[in-house]
């Protein structure tokens, strides 16, 4: 248990040619060695700003969206079931410039985690993650409610 199942470099490499990202301008920077971090930007381009000259608030938040899931998946591994169940996106101020996002799990976290589903039953955690601009003021603040549950095996 909390071995991650596949290389981050070769994780990063893969979610970086994805084109939902790579259409948006979206860069996976860094992936911890554990999984327990990882920073994403979004540098300003002629494909990714609106009518306003501003982001896109799709794009924003397509910068969060798979993140936490599959870091779990990663720290977490094959024993268990982790999807995205709800997110909340709340805009604060225009996104101009590079914008980043950096996604952190604590042991706490991961602790609360394991006692949860230490039986099988379902935990719905919550994790946040803020946008920020080139001079670190937010941008927009995500919430995403995960479903994690341990797998149940069967004898037979």
């Amino acid at each position: 248990m909390m071995k991650t199942e596949m290389n981050p470099n070769f994780f990063k490499l893969l979610l970086n040619v994805y084109p939902p990202y790579w259409g948006t301008g979206i860069v996976v920077k860094k992936i911890s060695p554990d999984y327990k971090e990882i920073i994403v930007q979004m540098k300003m381009r002629w494909y990714n700003r609106n009518y306003v000259n501003t982001h896109f608030g799709g794009s924003l938040y397509a910068m969060t969206d798979p993140f936490f899931m599959l870091m779990l998946l990663q720290i977490l591994g094959k024993e268990y079931i982790v999807w995205d169940k709800a997110a909340h996106i709340e805009f604060i101020k225009p996104g101009r410039g590079t914008l980043t996002a950096k996604f952190i799990i604590t042991e706490e976290e991961i602790g609360n985690i394991l006692k949860n589903t230490a039986d099988g039953q379902k935990y719905l955690p919550e994790f946040s993650v803020d946008i920020k601009d080139e001079a670190d003021e937010t941008v927009a603040s995500v919430t995403k409610i995960l479903y994690v549950r341990k797998k149940i095996h069967s004898d037979s």
